[in-house]
């Protein structure tokens, strides 16, 4: 069976979370190829930074995709700006959460679901019209490498990613037939603020990090960059594929799970104890001088 493939050089597309990371190297990507681009950030500043750097067509917006009513004006607006039928739309805006469950908080919890969750669910409501009504597109939904894998101190956060993974299946198994497509995007580490920019709460219960080292960590782990992640995700969208991992790491992770589903926590509880020995010997330098 053949993929279809999604044409996006000359369409206007979407994207969520254009302020900075992978959003913003989206939005950068796309403008070079000559895509009117209409993106959103809840942050002003990020958001104009990202403008800054593009050429041609493009519409900003300040939207927390948290709320739906927002998110629906911004569809209108894009309706009736877009000058080219919309190739795809990107609900990429994304938070992280770092929290034992025994020490996780509930505010930290929804605020958390209702950005990576309940975001992609309201972008996807409110463009799907406009999709449909030209029987082409796609929506492209940001997941995660830990939509494929649960980790510890990371319930909240897989869930939520998992969560953009079902939610994103299942609409596809709706889609058939229509024109448009969904597609679920795989990230790994990517070397973006996400983590400094999260909510990581310290972990008391044995790995003994500080919200500090569990930020260092990411940054360690993280080895592909924004611009590379673009690259895989444009290509992947253009190839017609309906899961894109987007690094080593993710492919390597996906394999292990396919190979070893119910073995595969203790290759990351290794990781994991490794990177704690690091932030380890880290303190006991700082705590010797």
């Amino acid at each position: 069976m053949f993929n279809r493939r999604t044409t996006l050089t000359g369409r206007t597309v979407v994207i969520t979370g254009a302020g900075s990371g992978i959003g913003r190297a989206l939005a950068h990507r796309l403008s070079t190829a000559g895509c009117p681009v209409a993106i959103a950030d809840v942050d002003e500043v990020g958001l104009k930074e990202t403008l800054s750097m593009l050429s041609g067509a493009c519409l900003t917006h300040v939207v927390d995709v948290r709320d739906a009513a927002a998110v629906g004006e911004f569809a209108a607006q894009v309706a009736s700006w877009a000058p080219a039928p919309i190739g795809a739309v990107f609900n990429n805006a994304g938070v992280a959460l770092s929290a034992s469950i025994r020490n996780g908080v509930s505010d930290d919890e929804d605020w958390l679901h209702e950005i990576n969750y309940r975001g992609v669910v309201n972008g996807t409501r409110a463009f799907l019209p406009q999709l449909l009504g030209q029987s082409a597109g796609a929506i492209v939904n940001t997941s995660s490498v830990y939509g494929l894998i649960g980790v510890g101190n990371e319930s909240a956060y897989c869930a939520s990613k998992f969560a953009v993974r079902g939610f994103t299946e299942s609409l596809r198994h709706e889609l058939r037939g229509t024109g448009v497509r969904a597609v679920t995007i795989h990230p790994g580490g990517v070397k973006t603020n996400i983590a400094r920019n999260g909510r990581l709460r310290e972990d008391t219960e044995g790995w003994g990090r500080t919200p500090d080292d569990i930020a260092e960590e990411f940054e360690a782990l993280a080895m592909t960059t924004p611009e590379a992640a673009a690259d895989i995700i444009v290509e992947g969208v253009e190839r017609g594929q309906s899961r894109i991992l987007v690094g080593i790491d993710a492919k390597v992770i996906d394999a292990l799970v396919r190979l070893a589903p119910t073995r595969y926590p203790i290759g990351i509880a290794a990781v994991q104890a490794a990177l704690s020995s690091r932030a380890a010997k880290r303190l006991g330098t700082v705590m010797a001088r």
